[in-house]
């Protein structure tokens, strides 16, 4: 049996031979994909999964989340995320587009992605705004034969090198707001691609359908919000349910908020964050409630910055100035 070098010296054999090789089912000629990366903070990071979200408001989105994995165990690895969206008109018709970069680490394997998003914004519809979005990909995913640990050496599961492979990708998605209702549907690869290394491995890409709804509700105090959200992500073999509940202060434009997050089975967190200034700034811990325990959870860290945009027609107003003619 091939063993990843994940664990720190000491852990015991049974636990390095059984978790994180259960993440990846091997075999002499295909290799199965990672799980898309759960961010805690999906309400914060919603053009990571839903292209309907690119330009949902008129200002500019710059977007990074961080998370690492399985604080305390070599080779856990990271997930960093970068995306920036904004709106435009044509006539009387909101568009939106977007461009983001994915690159997720763990144990022997490496996900990146680059995304470009269109989405067009229908307003007044159902009384509020429909969004459709669609996003073209580039996947990379990458296995470093070089950081496992053989029984066997000729063991034909695993690469005994680093090797690459690409593919082209398409995701979809819409997306309704109707405050203090919002909710938004996706379709993560579309296109179910087959990457292959070389002439012997394969590893193959499950689409992955997001649901995540939320509701603001009114609180006696008009500076208090509480807003409970849940969002689903499945590939149909798996699932994963998030809910989640923030409550938010907002004063003289800024705005502090805390809450927790539980997936069942799974993990449960806090986060804290504020907004000042058009910087979204919210970090959270997310605790695993099974499996690698509670001391080997993650940390998230998510920054937004927001600004206006003026792409009216210059010279709308045209004036002469007294000194030039």
């Amino acid at each position: 049996m091939s063993v990843l070098r994940l664990f720190p010296h000491g852990t015991a054999a049974a636990w390095r031979q059984t978790v994180f090789v259960a993440l990846v089912i091997a075999a002499p000629i295909g290799l199965r994909a990672q799980q898309d990366v759960a961010m805690q903070q999906y309400w914060q990071t919603e053009t990571l999964w839903n292209p309907a979200a690119a330009g949902r408001t008129p200002r500019l989105s710059i977007n990074t989340a961080i998370q690492t994995h399985a604080m305390g165990y070599e080779d856990a690895g990271s997930t960093m995320w970068a995306g920036a969206d904004m709106a435009f008109d044509l006539g009387t018709i909101r568009q939106g587009i977007g461009a983001s970069f994915l690159n997720d680490a763990i144990g022997l394997f490496a996900h990146k992605r680059f995304a470009l998003q269109y989405a067009y914004h229908r307003q007044k519809t159902l009384g509020g705004v429909l969004s459709f979005g669609i996003q073209a990909d580039m996947l990379q995913e990458e296995i470093d034969g070089t950081k496992a640990d053989f029984n066997d050496s000729n063991d034909p599961a695993f690469p005994t090198a680093k090797v690459t492979g690409s593919a082209f990708d398409l995701s979809a998605g819409i997306f309704f707001d109707r405050r203090p209702f919002r909710a938004g549907l996706s379709v993560q690869h579309l296109t179910a691609p087959t990457l292959t290394f070389g002439e012997t491995y394969q590893m193959a890409v499950r689409r992955q359908y997001n649901l995540a709804a939320a509701y603001d509700l009114r609180t006696p105090s008009p500076l208090v919000r509480l807003t409970p959200s849940a969002m689903l992500r499945t590939d149909l073999s798996d699932y994963r349910v998030d809910l989640t509940l923030r409550a938010a202060y907002t004063y003289e434009q800024r705005t502090l908020f805390v809450g927790a997050n539980f997936a069942p089975g799974r993990s449960a967190g806090l986060f804290v964050g504020g907004t000042f200034r058009g910087v979204d700034l919210c970090y959270g811990y997310e605790a695993n409630t099974s499996g690698l325990g509670i001391g080997a959870g993650q940390h998230e860290l998510t920054i937004a910055y927001k600004m206006d945009l003026d792409l009216g027609k210059k010279g709308r107003n045209l004036h002469k100035s007294v000194r030039w003619l």
